[in-house]
């Protein structure tokens, strides 16, 4: 029975990970899934915002925006990858959502190289299986965001930090493996909350060889420095500082002042965590505090060894660096939403991944130790396995719901949008929109975005020159004075797009020079009111 199952049970097994991971590809062009619970403005904005300087690149011939949103100036890595792939594709959102999914493959690929030889093999499958049924993973793994490419570095990086102790051409490695830190700065500067969980991987093997030790961290340091480095100088050249500048300030978010306010601000980032899985987070915690517990029932060192000796969290997993590591993984970037005071569920994308590892760590030494030590803990194991059993078959369903069952609103809504301008040609072709990078992904429909940029809201108007603009649900009264000191509006058209409360209706504005002179108009605030010569039937909030 048990080589029946080595020989085809696990082929199965494999084949049915690979067939969910390719499901993750189905009906790319198609919405985020809708009535979820997740409420991330990315599903409209972010995927055209760290897209835009390659669309431009390609659309335009130019890839920096005077005075506009130019994020790449800061995360240089994503820009220049869907660049290369628009070379062969085109500007296409089908195309960049599919290299979305291709890292995601390459993620699972690279977590089953660092369990394996670790835990059994089912173990391994299992942590595998965990990440490609979940729904969380399958909505935003879909999206052309940076996470799944700045995950693929960092595990890429433990996978090579791996051997760093056991090879002789360690400066080499170290050299790499630099490298590497220095693209994942590149690819998202909140990256370095992950660097105590790379640096735990790689480095603490070499802590008994304190020259090893240094000769390794002076060589990853300095191949990384010197990347950060030359892209610093390159900035300073072309007299891009003040972009990079504004792409940390529009970052910044309001943060707490006491201690308390601290404190909830680190609760909810853990508790964001139910995003990834109601069941699934809440047992690996449960797990974690269980091993916690048996650590403070102990008193002094041989006390814990014999809790070790007892409990499968403390040993062998207690000097397993990966666990370690996908542990600080965690807390690290728990730790920088914590800091932020901003949580969003996309961020958890690159915690899930962590901590399905840990979890299918933490089940394969709790029963193999339990089986060498008593039934008690290979009772409290099978028992485990199965409430991860009945998430898994959840997750499927909830899974496999989404995949088969798509909507289109958002790029129907585009589309539609984008055939009205083109029908109408006396207005310039030129769309103003906070969503405007994300339409142009889509469609092609040229656009710069109201909501953030170097310059004033009313300068950058007045440089772009847009003939149309589009908001969602109301005007804001900022924008509405910024748009009025030149133009007037006239509403068009309305799109109805997804189920979230505060972005379901597109509505889209001809604008129209004013007549009268804005200088007629003593107080700019006086602007942000609907006037006289506009057209507009939504509210101004």
């Amino acid at each position: 029975m048990k080589a029946w199952v080595e020989r085809y049970g696990y082929r199965l097994w494999i084949a049915l990970i690979a067939g969910l991971a390719l499901v993750h590809g189905v009906h790319l062009a198609a919405d985020f899934p809708i009535h979820t619970p997740w409420p991330d403005w990315a599903k409209f904005t972010d995927e055209g915002w760290y897209a835009n300087a390659a669309m431009r690149a390609h659309l335009l011939g130019r890839w920096y925006e005077p005075g506009g949103f130019n994020p790449a100036v800061a995360v240089p890595l994503w820009p220049a990858l869907v660049w290369l792939l628009f070379c062969f594709t085109g500007v296409s959102i089908v195309a960049v959502r599919g290299f979305a999914v291709a890292l995601f493959c390459l993620n699972l690929m690279l977590i089953e190289r660092l369990l394996r030889g670790r835990v059994p093999r089912w173990a391994v499958l299992l942590a595998l299986t965990l990440l490609v049924t979940s729904p969380f993973l399958f909505a935003f793994s879909r999206l052309a965001l940076v996470e799944p490419l700045l995950l693929a570095l960092a595990l890429l990086a433990m996978a090579l930090g791996q051997g760093l102790s056991m090879t002789p051409r360690i400066m080499r490695r170290a050299s790499l493996l630099g490298l590497l830190l220095a693209a994942m700065i590149l690819a998202k500067t909140t990256a370095i909350f992950l660097l105590p969980a790379i640096g735990w991987a790689a480095f603490m093997p070499l802590r008994a060889e304190p020259r090893r030790l240094a000769r390794a961290l002076a060589a990853c340091a300095g191949s990384g420095g010197c990347i950060l480095a030359l892209w610093a100088a390159v900035l300073i050249h072309f007299h891009l500082l003040g972009d990079l500048t504004y792409f940390f300030f529009i970052n910044r978010y309001p943060r707490p002042h006491t201690a308390s306010g601290w404190l909830a601000s680190l609760g909810w980032a853990v508790h964001g965590m139910l995003w990834i899985d109601p069941i699934l987070m809440p047992l690996l915690a449960l797990l974690l505090l269980v091993g916690l517990a048996a650590w403070l029932a102990t008193r002094g060192v041989r006390a814990w060894t014999h809790a070790a000796s007892t409990f499968g969290f403390a040993s062998p997993l207690a000097h397993d660096s990966l666990f370690a590591a996908s542990l600080l993984g965690i807390a690290g970037w728990v730790a920088f939403m914590a800091v932020q005071d901003h949580t969003q569920p996309r961020y958890y994308t690159v915690v899930a991944a962590f901590a399905f590892v840990a979890l299918a760590q933490l089940l394969a030494a709790l029963l193999r130790q339990g089986k060498a030590q008593g039934k008690t803990w290979r009772r409290v194991g099978l028992v485990a396995l199965l409430v991860v059993a009945f998430a898994v078959a959840r997750n499927s369903v909830e899974m496999l719901r989404y995949a088969l069952h798509p909507s289109y609103t958002w790029i129907d809504a585009a589309r539609s949008l984008t055939a009205y301008v083109d029908a109408h040609p006396k207005s310039r072709r030129l769309l103003l929109a906070t969503s405007g990078d994300e339409i142009t992904l889509m469609t092609g429909l040229p656009a710069v975005c109201d909501d953030f940029g170097t310059d004033l809201p009313e300068r950058r108007i007045r440089r772009a020159n847009p003939g149309w603009f589009a908001a969602w649900n109301d005007l804001d009264p900022a924008m509405l004075a910024a748009i009025h000191a030149g133009f007037a509006l006239r509403q068009v058209a309305t799109y109805t797009v997804m189920d979230d409360p505060e972005r379901n209706r597109l509505v889209l504005f001809r604008l129209v020079p004013r007549r009268s002179a804005p200088g007629t108009v003593q107080n700019f605030a006086a602007l942000g009111q609907i006037l006289p010569e506009d057209h507009v039937s939504i509210d101004v909030e």
